[in-house]
């Protein structure tokens, strides 16, 4: 017997779920364009426009403002640059200052901008105060603040940022971060690169609920950052699937810090950190450090090099590898940070069912590839493996050009993925029937992130789908 799903059947239930015009229209910036400048095509736009910024143009110096709702700034062709060095930022605040209630910046490499101390010290590639932020594949290096953002209303809002690369930003007084998001509802950082951060943290919310799922987040040889994660009033929170690396010139002894100034009032205070691959290149100090009373739950991590893994008693520690105590996990090239683990590794089959938190489940679905690229995470073998990565699973080397995984190195050459796909997903595809149900499973998860722009210059790509 012979079962089908017809590319008819398919291609009616995909187009079922779209929107006949997920935009107003599309304003085209750009050299021989109507608009030479992004923030020329911004002050033209209506609500829900879709502005498309030509990376062969030159926009350096160009800041803006704007409170138009549901704008979409995307660059093609490349990312779109803008270096603000020597000018003042709009509204003496960011490159892009945002109080849309929602926007989404797509492809853009944004450095450069910086305030006096009087004024702040903290000049911002993405200033924002709106409520819903949506930042992918963009590259955020030398500025004061990557991304600073507090919600036009505190607690409400989310923000979702994938697939982006900061570096080297921060003033140097520790009050500035590569980014740095308040009291949002939600706050998902996924598939990004994080690295090299001037005192500041690599990583700073304060909000409600906090997803950091499958990055590279490594301070790297000669860095200053502070903390790598730094969530100082709780929140419900999970880290799963990164790779985190404090380096020996760390400005903060912690890795990933939690609760440190207290929790704030009706915030969740549970910690998930479930198999990520710490390393720590200082040897000493703390691996988390949680200053709650509420027992954090670390399962399936390896903890490399020295320190203490949690200071909290109470923390259930489950199924981690700790080389202090435990020997070598067998890293390919850890100076490269290439913490895929080989054959015949104690970190394979040994970790424990990771379980969920709430409608969050820890069981890690994706490895990080470097430069900013996720890939499937399947089990392979009687359990999943301890750590960031899963041995037998065929992925990408990491990036030749990134290294000091043992304080030596470069940490990598910025802009890595120039090409400008905003799309940093990597995953396999799949064949037959599930060809279908993979295809609509991620429309609908594209829905639920805000890229409603499917149908496209008049295109639909459909897959057909057979089970025999």
């Amino acid at each position: 017997m012979t079962a089908r799903i017809t590319r008819s059947a398919c291609g009616l239930v995909l187009l079922s779920l779209l929107p006949l015009s997920s935009h107003a229209k599309t304003i085209a910036v750009g050299p021989g364009q109507t608009y030479q400048k992004p923030c020329q095509g911004i002050a033209a736009a209506a609500a829900g426009d879709l502005i498309e910024v030509d990376a062969a143009g030159s926009y350096n110096g160009d800041t803006c403002g704007w409170t138009t709702d549901n704008l979409t700034l995307r660059g093609v062709n490349g990312r779109a640059k803008i270096d603000l060095t020597g000018v003042t930022p709009a509204q003496r605040k960011g490159i892009f200052a945002i109080s849309a209630p929602t926007a989404t910046i797509e492809n853009f490499e944004l450095s450069g901008a910086a305030i006096s101390a009087a004024d702040g010290n903290n000049g911002a590639g993405i200033r924002h105060q709106g409520l819903n932020l949506t930042v992918r594949n963009c590259y955020f290096h030398d500025n004061q603040n990557g991304i600073l953002g507090a919600p036009m209303t505190s607690q409400l809002g989310t923000v979702l940022i994938e697939g982006s690369e900061f570096a080297s930003n921060g003033a140097g007084d520790g009050y500035s971060h590569n980014m740095y998001l308040g009291d949002y509802a939600k706050f998902t950082l996924q598939g990004s690169y994080s690295h090299r951060g001037k005192v500041g943290h690599l990583v700073k919310s304060r909000a409600k609920e906090n997803y950091i799922l499958y990055n590279r987040i490594t301070d790297e040889a000669g860095g200053t950052a502070s903390y790598e994660i730094d969530l100082p009033n709780g929140g419900l929170s999970v880290v799963l699937g990164n790779l985190l690396e404090q380096s020996g010139t760390t400005q903060n002894p912690a890795i990933l810090s939690y609760a440190a100034e207290g929790v704030t009032a009706g915030y969740d205070t549970r910690l998930f950190v479930v198999n990520n691959t710490f390393l720590n290149n200082r040897r000493s100090g703390t691996f988390v450090a949680n200053a709650t009373a509420t027992p954090g739950v670390l399962r399936n991590n390896i903890f490399f090099n020295g320190g203490t893994v949690s200071a909290q008693a109470s923390a259930e520690q489950t199924s981690n590898f700790v080389s202090a105590t435990m020997g070598d996990p067998l890293f390919t090239d850890v100076a490269t940070y290439d913490v895929r683990v080989r054959a015949g590794s104690p970190c394979i089959d040994t970790g424990t069912a990771a379980g969920s938190a709430g409608t969050q489940s820890l069981t890690p679905s994706a490895h990080y590839v470097h430069p900013l690229a996720q890939q499937a995470r399947q089990i392979v073998g009687s359990a999943i493996d301890i750590g960031a990565f899963e041995h037998g699973v065929l992925i990408s080397p990491p990036d030749a050009g990134s290294s000091g995984g043992e304080d030596g190195g470069t940490g990598g050459g910025g802009g890595s993925t120039p090409g400008g796909c905003s799309c940093s997903v990597g995953h396999a595809r799949p064949h037959g029937a599930e060809s279908c149900v993979f295809w609509l499973a991620s429309l609908l998860s594209f829905a639920y992130l805000g890229r409603r722009r499917i149908v496209r210059k008049g295109w639909l790509v459909l897959r057909s789908a057979r089970e025999t």
